[in-house]
């Protein structure tokens, strides 16, 4: 039988409420829950030897329970007389100190601050159907009366779906009044509220207003958000940030919900916040794996990404993480990244801490206390230690840290915040020998495990000899296109490096060529200071630094009458414009005017090598075909697992090199700084660099 009526308008008329438990008789209609879910919130609002009045009471047994558990001080109204008479007939002989009363809530009959709480179980909800000026005046007037009969420090607690007219018309009256407002979220998602009638998509919250005596000429208002029963309310500092809050809690219920009844939604990400502070503490990332085939232990699981990287393709690219998932092979597999800032205690802990939050978005079909597995790498969170946090005027804000890598060693890091999951700069720190020496004598002293934990050197030395970023890496074996790849060390070579961040590529060809002479152009003189403070970079009479705007430098350059030449001009500069599809670059260095500069600038024979970072395929074509406007020899080699894509750009066609002969080159370069003495690593191919290198 189907009771709902045809028009929300009807949840304000007198007739249908009659009409309406004429029809549904003697069996109790909860409106968004039972007492059982409800007692958390009720217990810690509601004293038991308080006077309660309990508005638009309808048939719920929601005052008989608070009846029999201890809270005999309860007034019931509602509008309807036929439900009036069921309740006084349930409750006459099991109950009777409590009454019941047919009053409209709108021009209540008891005196001035005669009750310390006014119960609203979907009342308000039912009322404030639509903002018609006849709906408000309406709701204007059920507010005022139960402002008046509540004592001073008595509770308006009300039960809502907190939907963003509502709770903007609640809050809204009673913060003007000078109550203090909080809200408090009864259940998380969809699954936890029980099967009320009618079933809803949306989570329950309890307002919880408060009166204050006034205070003339106050202007004092007091937001709070509670989302755990047992939770530290979070003080907010607008009726706008609570509503956006609660908008956010009301996203996430509906988000469990469609992961529960389906799966392949697509790439979804949350964020889940610290209940104190309201920081992010984590990040999860949902992956589907449609593939696999569901058995009895593989329909769920969480990985831990332990900290510091996040930003690498396997865990911090969509592509990246469907793989995870796929290896794993689970049904659906959670990501946790761990947020900077945040302390975390151990595996344990974080188990504890998201076991609960996580099963909300399980998969359909999973078995009722099946045990879900968290995984990660190696079993443990990792290391991230923040050496420095600092604001630039040009960059923002921006962070210095202290990662373990996935082989032990210890990489520091400069990030961006704004773009808190790309790594600007990176290096790896020098181990101390030492220290491993001693543990390693411990070890043979005491028969103790192992220890792998490659510790950083005192005073964290930074490993000059080693690039981190493998788009670094492409780019110096794109020297080997300048030919004679066993003179380069022998003769002077000129290098403009346009974007310095930690300096770790004009670094390194300062060292490894020791006829070389860089100039280096940085806009943001606090990146270096960064450079030489966090990463080892120091200028030379071989090195230089100018602090400018890479396209002015450039251009001063390229008019000057004692024109400046450079056998390698690289351009490695992040766009500050997150709305572009190119974040290297900046446009505007790749405009065909400005490029002429550039070629103007480099020696006949010389190399123009630029990391570009382009996701919309329309714009790379574009500048694919300005590039090669300008610059007739193009090739170009896509990083593996990166977005990045190196270009080396010549001058005359007839430079160009095959496979084959590029290849030669480089392992001619490499062998060259392979001698004794050069500092190379041993780890890098310059050939590897260059084997997949196309001509465009």
């Amino acid at each position: 039988m189907n009771l709902l009526p045809k028009s929300s308008k009807e949840f304000g008329s007198v007739d249908y409420w009659e009409k309406f438990f004429q029809q549904r008789g003697k069996q109790a209609f909860e409106w968004y829950g039972t007492y059982l879910e409800l007692c958390g919130v009720l217990h810690k609002y509601i004293k038991p030897r308080e006077k309660v009045l309990v508005i638009g009471c309808g048939n719920s047994e929601l005052s008989e329970q608070l009846y029999d558990v201890g809270y005999r001080d309860i007034v019931n109204i509602d509008i309807s007389e036929v439900v009036i008479k069921q309740m006084r007939e349930r409750n006459a002989s099991r109950r009777p100190q409590m009454s019941f009363l047919k009053m409209d809530m709108t021009q209540m009959e008891f005196p001035d601050a005669s009750f310390q709480v006014v119960l609203d179980k979907g009342t308000l909800d039912a009322v404030l159907t639509d903002e018609e000026e006849r709906t408000l005046q309406l709701v204007d007037r059920m507010l005022a009366e139960v402002g008046r009969v509540l004592q001073v420090g008595g509770r308006y607690l009300c039960i809502s779906l907190a939907q963003a007219h509502i709770l903007k018309k609640a809050v809204g009256h009673f913060s003007r009044e000078g109550w203090m407002v909080r809200v408090h979220q009864v259940a998380d998602s969809q699954d936890q509220v029980l099967e009320a009638e009618p079933r809803f998509s949306l989570p329950v919250f309890a307002f919880i207003m408060t009166k204050f005596r006034p205070v003339p000429g106050s202007a004092l208002q007091i937001f709070e958000l509670c989302v755990q029963e047992q939770g530290k309310p979070v003080r907010l500092e607008s009726a706008e940030r609570l509503a956006e809050a609660v908008r956010e809690r009301q996203q996430y219920a509906w988000l469990c919900g469609q992961l529960h009844r389906k799966s392949g939604l697509g790439s979804v990400s949350l964020d889940l916040c610290n209940g104190d502070t309201g920081e992010p503490r984590y990040t999860l990332h949902v992956v589907d794996s449609p593939t696999v085939k569901p058995s009895r232990d593989n329909h769920f699981a969480i990985f831990i990404i332990p900290q510091g990287r996040e930003t690498e393709w396997l865990f911090g690219m969509e592509e990246g993480l469907k793989q995870l998932a796929a290896s794993a092979g689970f049904r659906r597999l959670i990501t946790v990244a761990l947020h900077r800032g945040q302390q975390y205690d151990g595996m344990d802990s974080i188990q504890a801490e998201l076991s609960a939050r996580v099963m909300e978005l399980a998969p359909a079909g999973m078995p009722a206390q099946q045990q879900v597995p968290f995984l990660s790498v190696g079993g443990d969170i990792g290391v991230r230690t923040v050496q420095h946090q600092d604001c630039s005027p040009l960059s923002g804000d921006y962070v210095i840290e202290d990662v373990q890598g996935d082989d032990r060693r210890y990489f520091r890091r400069l990030i961006f915040l704004s773009n808190r999951n790309v790594v600007q700069s990176e290096a790896r720190l020098l181990m101390d020998v030492s220290r491993r020496a001693q543990k390693k004598r411990k070890k043979d002293k005491k028969k103790q495990r192992p220890v792998d934990d490659l510790s950083p050197a005192p005073g964290q030395s930074i490993d000059k000899s080693y690039l981190c970023c493998e788009h670094h890496k492409a780019m110096i074996a794109g020297l080997a296109l300048l030919r004679n790849p066993e003179l380069l060390l022998e003769t002077p070579l000129a290098l403009l490096v346009v974007g310095l961040g930690g300096g770790s590529l004009p670094l390194f060809v300062h060292d490894h060529f020791p006829k070389s002479r860089v100039d280096a152009v940085e806009i943001d003189p606090c990146m270096l200071e960064v450079a030489t403070q966090w990463f080892g970079f120091s200028q030379s009479d071989r090195m230089k630094v100018h602090i400018a705007d890479g396209l002015d430098y450039v251009t001063r350059l390229a008019g000057g009458e004692a024109r400046t030449h450079y056998d390698v001009i690289m351009f490695d500069v992040d766009s500050k414009d997150p709305t572009l599809g190119m974040s290297c670059p900046p446009p505007a260095f790749v405009d065909q005017p400005f490029l002429q500069k550039v070629k103007s600038i480099l020696t006949d024979a010389g190399v123009f090598i630029l990391n570009l970072v382009c996701r919309d395929v329309g714009l790379k074509d574009s500048v694919l075909a300005g590039l090669r406007a300008v610059f007739p020899l193009l090739y170009v080699r896509r990083i593996e697992g990166e977005v990045n894509e190196i270009l080396f750009c010549q001058l005359h066609p007839e430079q160009k090199l095959a496979t084959p002969e590029l290849l030669e080159m480089a392992q001619a370069l490499e062998w060259t700084l392979r001698k004794p003495g050069r500092g190379w690593d041993d780890t890098y191919v310059l050939s590897d660099m260059l084997k997949t290198v196309k001509i465009v």
